[in-house]
């Protein structure tokens, strides 16, 4: 049985220093012809609290971000400090495969609502050295029903469904 380090026992993303440099660099190369967001990010456990009278309002931890839109992530990454500044709990870790086929393990977090280009979802994320770009993946935009449109270098709604998402489903007989 391997031993953990003092950085992945605090949930903290264990990188060595080429992977940081290797993450840091695909996000900067992702920089080009990039869609960036704005994303509301909002503490679940705080808004479910705050709905049912517990706290008050203005105690939700609220993060208001501009992410780039990767249609080759899968999930969301978010830095650690914006992590910790909501107060998500790690709930597991994930062995992520970088651009240049090098795998790293990074910690998951849970238990945040995010909204972008108007549409709601709870959701996960990818926790990731402070400081790093976020990122809005494929996830988010599959739920959301929601299209990078890379001429007005935004992400929108798809036009067939312009009220709420429509998701696709295969029924099994």
């Amino acid at each position: 049985m391997h031993k953990k380090s003092k950085a992945a026992r605090a949930g903290q993303p264990d990188l060595s220093r080429q992977d940081l440099l290797a993450l840091q660099s695909y996000l900067r190369r992702a920089a080009m012809g990039e869609i960036r967001e704005k994303v509301r990010l909002e503490n679940w456990e705080d808004r479910t609290l705050s709905k049912a009278g517990v706290i008050k309002k203005e105690k939700i931890r609220i993060r208001e971000i501009e992410a780039v839109v990767d249609t080759g992530a899968v999930m969301v990454l978010l830095p650690q400090d914006i992590v910790e500044d909501l107060g998500l709990e790690i709930t597991g870790r994930f062995i992520v495969q970088l651009a240049d086929d090098r795998k790293v393990e990074l910690p998951c977090a849970s238990g945040f609502h995010l909204t972008v280009a108007g549409r709601e979802m709870v959701a996960d994320c990818l926790v990731g050295p402070p400081g790093c770009e976020a990122l809005v993946g494929q996830l988010v935009m599959e739920r959301l029903d929601l299209i990078p449109d890379p001429v007005l270098r935004t992400l929108t709604v798809r036009p067939e469904s312009p009220f709420r998402p429509t998701l696709k489903m295969k029924v099994l007989i």
